[in-house]
């Protein structure tokens, strides 16, 4: 049985994410914003928690731990080579590494780009990965301590990933995303339905954030270098794939 999960909005616009294994009753939270909304989640569904995974040490998804561990101690996963700036770790993992919760096995993905040492979890029997700020909706996160080249490979790992995988990113950045998206590809007909529906959404107040790995495939600009469209847009036909991206990001950083 694939993992349940719940999405968890979290400060202004971060987002934390239950993995409840409902055979064991094992319970994960990917990243702590903050305490109260994970637990407040946690005691209406009458979840334990059991393990917290870390996906990189920025503040706005660390800062909640300890409160969230002084009512529901659990085991703390991160990745090594971020240990000596993340909170205490029980467990730390590197690329390849794998992950239980209940029945389910997940797989570490070293993402560095956005900080070096951020990690992704994906569970592939649950068909979900949890991104944080690597692979965003419609974007992914700014480049603070890696290269173009270190993101764009970490990318290019999760969208190799298969296509129904349902992508859990940090934050809900969609609706900028896609407007920013719109000038990179503006002739893109899955691009302006997939803005359309998210202008919905947020009018409704409903959340972005998960989306599925075929739809940011289809969409989404920093998974799309090879695109002709963006190639021409950017001066860049014919050109290396990394060349491309840097240069979309580049913009979106200015945008």
């Amino acid at each position: 049985m694939p993992l349940e999960i719940v999405t968890i909005p979290c400060l202004k616009d971060n987002y934390a994410f239950l993995a409840h294994d409902k055979a064991s009753g094992q319970t994960a939270v990917v990243d702590v914003p903050e305490a109260a909304p994970i637990i407040a989640a946690l005691q209406q569904r009458g979840w334990t928690l059991t393990h917290v995974l870390l996906t990189h040490h920025h503040w706005d998804h660390v800062d909640g731990l300890a409160a969230l561990l002084a009512d529901h101690p659990a085991t703390v996963i991160g990745a090594a080579a971020d240990a000596h700036r993340l909170p205490p770790l029980d467990v730390a993992v590197s690329e390849g590494d794998t992950i239980t919760i209940g029945a389910d096995i997940g797989t570490v993905i070293d993402v560095s780009g956005h900080t070096l040492g951020h990690v992704a979890f994906h569970f592939p029997a649950s068909s979900v990965v949890f991104t944080a700020d690597s692979l965003m909706a419609l974007g992914c996160g700014r480049l603070f301590e890696g290269t173009p080249a270190q993101m764009y490979a970490s990318l290019a790992k999760l969208a190799a990933l298969p296509p129904e995988t349902l992508v859990c990113s940090g934050h809900e950045y969609t609706a900028s995303n896609a407007k920013f998206a719109l000038t990179i590809e503006p002739g893109n007909a899955a691009l302006i339905s997939r803005v359309e529906k998210i202008e919905t959404a947020r009018a409704q107040g409903r959340p972005t954030v998960p989306s599925l790995l075929s739809t940011e495939r289809a969409t989404n600009p920093f998974l799309r270098s090879d695109s002709p469209e963006i190639q021409a847009n950017l001066g860049l036909s014919g050109a290396d794939p990394v060349a491309v991206f840097t240069e979309v990001r580049r913009r979106k950083d200015s945008f």
